[in-house]
């Protein structure tokens, strides 16, 4: 499970993220390139944009369902999309 406490860095604020357990498999970015990318640097995924529409939003729910090692999160707080 995630970890909001170990969020990477980039990401930005809102309902999904990112925790350091991210192995950048690149399935997230498959599953939902619109709001997930690539740090090149330091080889991770990271939030870039929250979901703004509810296709988004069930591609990031797929993207987190899917994780091999769980590394995305969802903070439960719809308010705090975008």
């Amino acid at each position: 499970m995630a970890d909001k406490e170990t969020k990477v860095a980039g990401s930005v604020p809102g309902k999904f993220y990112v925790d350091q357990e991210c192995i950048d498999c690149d399935l997230c970015r498959e599953v939902a390139g619109e709001n997930f990318e690539r740090n090149e640097d330091e080889g991770f995924s990271y939030v870039y944009k929250q979901p703004e529409s509810d296709e988004e939003r069930a591609l990031c729910e797929e993207a987190k369902e899917s994780c091999p090692v769980e590394a995305i999160g969802d903070d439960g707080d719809e308010s705090a999309d975008g």
